[in-house]
């Protein structure tokens, strides 16, 4: 079920039997004290105000270091430009390798101790942990402090908890729309900061030249000014935040039983095999293999000579086309993705962005075989078409709050909610694990041998995503597994 009043609950319970309650809740139009229905339900903009907030504070910590990682680990290691995708994406797996260890266990403590406890002290670590971050010398620096973010990685999994429990089935597209809108602006505002504050001594040398400590530590300026930001973000959810568990204080399904005593919270194995939640991870898993293996590919692409396959961007090059990203991310997400859900459908929305999956990677080999090209005017001719399709090609990331949906929509119990988030974090995570170091260094081979004239990778790429598009038009019937629940309750 969907969810039904608090008070509603609590006289049933009180009164007849839980089995009874449960199918009137069901069957009737409960209202709440306020006189309305459950999915009239007013948003409480502020508490979502507050909740997006912490939520642009985890992609604007992440993607800051984006536009001066590969330079970074070049200078940390000495490396050699055909390994450095190799070890910036190395970082990056064991970051998310160490969340995926963690991922689960915030869920289940979101479940049971709070919301807002998990969130807070999560937010709290990722901020310090990120001021760290610029401070390291080494490689093995890079990845030990990187690796301590990865250890506070409750703070995506309870904000999207709280926010379904702030929404209804009416109001979750316009939240989660909100939601991915300040995550994308978070990738926007995140590199153009990296970009901007990295280096300062010789970007800005008139106000920071004469401070030693900025020609030590070139990086440590955006690290300390996201890590602020953060603090922030610790202090707004602690004055501000309520709690939300409460909300979720239902009995679980009945084992079969009239006799009205609820069951055990299910196990996480559970969860797991809950009718249609089992192609709905297993199609989280693939859309974030595919953002991941972007992710990782992009920046080193941007940043590889165009004679070796790349488009051979400068680091505020890189900067300026991330913060590109994000905004049209936001657009897309803001603005299109509202009215085009309640138009096609949390299923229409996903095979949509299947379908363009393939299109969109495929413009990148294109974008270097331009400027590969004695095409006269081949740069400027670049120059006027690559931002306009990296635009375009962007709406693809309405796939990612339209899985979301998907998740609540199979979740077996507003109670379960954290822990089924956790789980397809858990799998994110785990995707994120490897998809960096693999795909990073699947380029830097390619780009190292000309494979298929040093395009192999976009070749991988299109195929992988045309199994999203298979496995988009197998996701399950929504309305089905909701009366299917209901009449087994």
């Amino acid at each position: 079920m969907r969810s039904s009043s608090e008070n509603g609950v609590r006289d049933a319970t009180e009164q007849t039997p839980l089995l009874s309650s449960i199918n009137n809740t069901v069957n009737t139009e409960q209202h709440h004290d306020d006189g309305s229905k459950p999915d009239e339900k007013p948003l409480p903009i502020w508490q979502i105000a507050a909740l997006c907030y912490a939520r642009w504070v985890e992609p604007v910590a992440f993607f800051s270091i984006f536009p001066y990682i590969n330079q970074m680990a070049q200078e940390n290691g000495q490396l050699a430009d055909t390994d450095v995708g190799f070890y910036s994406g190395l970082i990056e797996s064991l970051f998310s390798l160490t969340q995926m260890l963690v991922m689960v266990l915030y869920g289940r403590a979101a479940d049971r101790v709070g919301r807002k406890p998990v969130l807070v002290f999560s937010l709290t670590g990722v901020s310090f942990a990120t001021m760290l971050f610029g401070l390291a010398r080494t490689i093995p620096q890079m990845i030990i402090f990187r690796c301590l973010a990865g250890v506070f990685a409750g703070t995506i999994v309870t904000i999207r908890t709280m926010l379904s429990e702030l929404s209804t089935p009416a109001t979750e597209a316009r939240v989660f729309s909100w939601f991915a809108f300040t995550g994308n602006l978070g990738i926007l505002i995140g590199p153009l900061i990296g970009g901007a504050l990295v280096d300062p001594a010789h970007q800005y040398p008139s106000l920071f030249g004469h401070i030693r400590f900025f020609h030590d530590y070139p990086y440590v300026l955006p690290s300390l000014v996201i890590g602020t930001i953060g603090l922030t973000a610790v202090a707004v959810t602690s004055l501000f935040v309520q709690e939300t568990l409460v909300k979720a204080k239902q009995p679980y399904p009945l084992n079969g039983s009239s006799l009205g005593t609820p069951s055990k919270p299910p196990s996480t194995w559970n969860l797991a095999k809950s009718p249609g939640v089992p192609i709905v991870l297993y199609t989280y898993g693939h859309i974030m293999l595919l953002a991941y293996s972007y992710t990782a590919i992009i920046p080193i692409f941007w940043f590889t000579k165009v004679s070796l396959g790349g488009l051979g961007f400068t680091p505020l090059q890189i900067s300026l086309m991330l913060g590109l990203n994000g905004l049209a991310q936001a657009i897309w997400t803001l603005l299109v993705y509202p009215p085009l859900h309640a138009r096609i459908g949390t299923n229409g929305i996903l095979r949509a962005c299947a379908i363009a999956y393939p299109f969109f990677f495929g413009t990148c080999p294109l974008m270097n075989a331009l400027l590969r090209s004695n095409i006269p005017g081949a740069e400027s001719i670049f120059w006027a078409v690559a931002p306009p399709l990296l635009c375009l090609g962007v709406g693809v990331s309405m796939c990612f709050t339209a899985i979301q949906l998907a998740l609540n929509e199979v979740s077996p119990s507003p109670v379960t909610l954290g822990t089924l988030n956790a789980l397809a974090l858990a799998i994110s995570s785990g995707v994120r694990s490897f998809s960096p170091a693999l795909f990073a260094s699947l380029f830097a081979v390619g780009a190292r041998t000309q494979a298929l004239g040093g395009y192999a990778i976009w070749v991988l790429m299109v195929v992988l995503a045309g199994g999203f598009t298979v496995v988009s038009r197998r996701m399950p019937d929504y309305e089905a597994i909701r009366r299917a629940r209901i009449e087994r309750e």
